[in-house]
């Protein structure tokens, strides 16, 4: 890059990299207007014009991209080192990026790129590439776990995928937002340089394309204003955005910038080795945080289960489904009897095998959608957790299992305080269930005697050490 007076004259070198060949006057042509098309997309005032050089005898021997010049001052990562408020240029970029992705080109060549299969070959070939340098440049135990979390999301999130291709998600998008090419003059954001050399990398999910400004962002050490622009780009755009996705493409940015800080290493820059470590553990928090969690909570009535699934719930951002609701709202329910007692009328066995049939279709639903859920109901029945568990394996889902405890009296004096409470379960029903309660050797003990804070707490703590 030459810079004179107000433009910026670029040129390609005569390399061959194997992937890319500029060795010949014609690729390098080709290269340029390629650059130049693609840019102006976003950026039609930046990208210019496109220049011949002649050689002595009058013949093509080179091109220039002809570009605006960007003030240096002006770069967002310049500004966000120097903790420069640059929220609404952020905010001014992400209507810019939703704008360009609502009319950015789509088609069969383009979907296929969000398909679970396209995005687990790109995982897999990053590994490929970095495996050289796990146990050397990168934390073995790390890389490992970052080759599980992310291959665990993507085989049981087919159905988010490929919904998100449906709805028309997956755009030919810019590709490479970095922070470095991105530039906030007064009359708004600038985005440089996307990768124009393989159209495969370059067609993405939008919420993958914004992803990588929002993992940049973070390694500058500015995640809250990567988050802010994840939900200004949501908001915008019109796109559903499914938080552990969100998650999952930073780390899948944050892997391969680690990649590259890999090879950089071994090609003699030292700093690059601290660089590689801190991007994969960037990308190793970001993946627990997408894992896609299924969490039972049972025990007998009255033991404070629905107080536990709730905060549970709340605290990590799921959807809490309730035997209880949902028996209710099954065909027939109206017409059976809901306190003719313990395994009859609304509580007979068919219908206890519907109700919990219809739980698992919506749980599966959502898993598989990339929502983490609790289920809250007795688990007395040990098939019905062997169920789950099948369910958990199917979707990639990470399960854990909380029976919650608490003495006699703490759960009757409960039970006969209850108001307004979808159970209909009676302490005689509580003394029946509990001489037919299943054996659950897998359910770790969550104590509830005390107050519902120390419960959850506790509940929170188990869940927090399965990561």
């Amino acid at each position: 890059m030459v810079f004179i007076g107000d433009r910026a004259y670029k040129v390609k070198k005569p390399v061959d990299f194997g992937f890319l060949n500029f060795t010949s006057a014609e690729a390098r042509r080709v290269a340029c207007v390629r650059e130049v098309e693609l840019n102006r997309r976003l950026t039609p005032d930046v990208y210019l014009d496109l220049s011949e050089v002649l050689d002595g005898e009058g013949r093509s021997c080179d091109w220039i991209v002809v570009m605006r010049r960007m003030p240096p001052e002006s770069r967002l990562a310049t500004l966000v080192e120097r903790g420069v408020d640059v929220r609404a240029d952020l905010e001014q970029l992400a209507r810019k990026l939703a704008s360009f992705h609502s009319t950015a080109k789509r088609g069969p060549d383009v979907e296929s790129a969000g398909r679970s299969a396209a995005l687990r070959r790109r995982w897999v070939d990053n590994f490929a590439g970095a495996e050289p340098f796990a146990g050397i440049v990168l934390d073995r135990d790390t890389f490992d776990d970052i080759a599980r979390l992310a291959l665990d999301y993507v085989d049981g999130r087919g159905r988010l995928l490929e919904d998100r291709v449906r709805r028309g998600y997956v755009v030919d998008g810019h590709g490479d937002l970095q922070a470095e090419d991105i530039f906030c003059l007064s009359d708004g954001p600038r985005v440089l340089d996307c990768l124009e050399f393989d159209d495969e990398l370059r067609y993405v999910d939008g919420l993958d394309d914004a992803a990588f400004l929002a993992m940049d962002l973070e390694r500058l050490g500015a995640p809250v204003l990567g988050r802010e622009f994840l939900d200004w780009y949501a908001v915008l755009s019109g796109a559903q955005v499914a938080r552990s996705l969100a998650d999952h493409y930073i780390a899948y940015r944050a892997f391969v910038r680690s990649k590259v800080a890999c090879l950089r290493h071994e090609q003699g820059v030292a700093a690059a080795a601290d660089d590689a470590r801190i991007l994969a553990a960037m990308a190793l928090e970001h993946l627990r945080s997408a894992q896609v969690r299924l969490v039972l909570v049972g025990g007998l009535p009255g033991v404070g289960k629905s107080t536990v699934a709730g905060a549970l719930a709340d605290r990590m951002g799921g959807v809490l489904l309730r035997t209880d609701q949902i028996r209710r709202e099954l065909p027939h329910a109206a017409g059976l009897d809901p306190g003719a007692g313990y395994g009859r009328g609304l509580y007979e066995g068919a219908q206890v095998h519907d109700t919990y049939g219809e739980m698992f279709a919506r749980c599966r639903r959502l898993l598989e959608h990339g929502e983490s859920v609790v289920l809250d109901a007795s688990w007395s029945n040990a098939d019905e957790r062997d169920a789950a568990r099948v369910l958990a394996r199917e979707t990639r889902a990470a399960i854990t299992e909380l029976r919650c405890e608490a003495p006699k009296e703490v759960a009757v004096a409960r039970l006969a305080a209850r108001a307004d409470d979808p159970s209909d379960a009676t302490a005689e029903i509580a003394e029946e269930m509990a001489g037919r309660f299943a054996a659950w050797p897998e359910g770790d003990t969550v104590d509830t005697a005390g107050t519902p804070e120390s419960a959850g707490a506790a509940a929170w703590k188990v869940l927090q050490a399965r990561r």
